[in-house]
């Protein structure tokens, strides 16, 4: 019987473990079937951090936080968990492998992904020059011209990292200025290979056998269609929750959520549900950033030692 069960190993899950065992709570295990650290292990410049003087990557900003969390008894456990469910004042969790914990309070921290575009020929060429990680997949297309498609602050510092690699960068974006923040915004005039295409639906990423050879656009404003010829499409179009975790077996979730299916919390992280927490970019009106996530999961900690007391 665990006193709280932690699931996800990012920025929120170690805050939060670190918060609980700190404070006293002797059994608290994050479940995390990776490696610790979350979705900002994969960004390529960190430079909003409080306290983070030099630029580093989201590998390298996280690098030291699961073994200070660890430090106060936070335990990993490398397993996924499929379900919760809440039977009384007790919760079960479904590992894989259908084994089974209890818990007497779970905070979820699943975080988000990469949402689809919903481009035609973007699920046929996935891992074939549809890529949604420039850090991860960058370096593959050296010299080469590529398209970013999206227009938050992702797609801009995406393709700004891509840009020192890449011989042209093409940024496509179907509003007439992007959605990023203006800081984000000035650092484009910088680089001379990207190449802004506002005001442009995406409507195809064609290619062959070998991989992928163009991306198709339209303009809003006259309806003419062209190809930007690249070898590399890197998708940025927002993210969807991990919320499959609280589905339940009728198909209802096991707490309130909103239309987006982010999870319903008050400013304590305390969810419809009592001894359910949510922290991180799967609650609502998550922020998406990693001093964000950290706040909200010393938040749910915190909140954590006081339900169960």
């Amino acid at each position: 019987m665990l006193d709280l069960a932690i699931i996800g190993g990012g920025p929120a899950g170690l805050t939060a473990g670190m918060y609980a065992t700190r404070g006293g709570l002797k059994d608290v295990t994050m479940f995390e079937k990776g490696l610790p650290g979350g979705q900002i292990t994969q960004s390529s410049e960190i430079e909003n951090y409080p306290g983070q003087i030099e630029v580093v990557t989201g590998m390298e900003l996280m690098d030291k936080w699961p073994d200070q969390c660890k430090r106060f008894g936070l335990k990993h456990e490398m397993s996924e968990v499929k379900q919760v469910v809440k039977n009384g004042e007790i919760f079960t969790l479904t590992l894989s492998g259908d084994s089974q914990i209890n818990a007497k309070s779970v905070l979820i921290a699943t975080g988000s992904v990469p949402r689809p575009a919903g481009i035609k020929g973007e699920a046929e060429f996935f891992g074939r020059g549809v890529s949604t990680c420039a850090t991860c997949d960058g370096f593959f297309y050296k010299n080469k011209d590529v398209v970013v498609i999206g227009g938050g602050d992702t797609a801009i510092e995406e393709a700004i990292y891509l840009a020192n690699i890449c011989k042209i960068v093409y940024i496509v974006h179907r509003r007439d200025e992007f959605r990023a923040s203006p800081h984000e915004v000035e650092k484009l005039a910088k680089f001379d290979n990207i190449i802004p295409v506002l005001s442009h639906t995406t409507e195809e990423i064609v290619g062959d056998n070998m991989g992928v050879t163009g991306v198709v656009v339209k303009s809003k404003e006259t309806g003419e269609t062209k190809t930007l010829d690249a070898l590399g499409a890197f998708i940025f179009v927002g993210r969807d929750v991990l919320n499959q975790t609280l589905i339940q077996d009728d198909g209802s979730f096991l707490c309130d959520v909103n239309e987006s299916g982010e999870v319903k919390v008050d400013l304590k992280m305390k969810t419809s549900v009592e001894g359910l927490f949510a922290a991180g970019d799967i609650r609502i009106d998550a922020p998406k950033q990693v001093v964000c996530a950290a706040g909200d999961g010393a938040a749910a900690g915190i909140s954590a030692i006081t339900y169960l007391q």
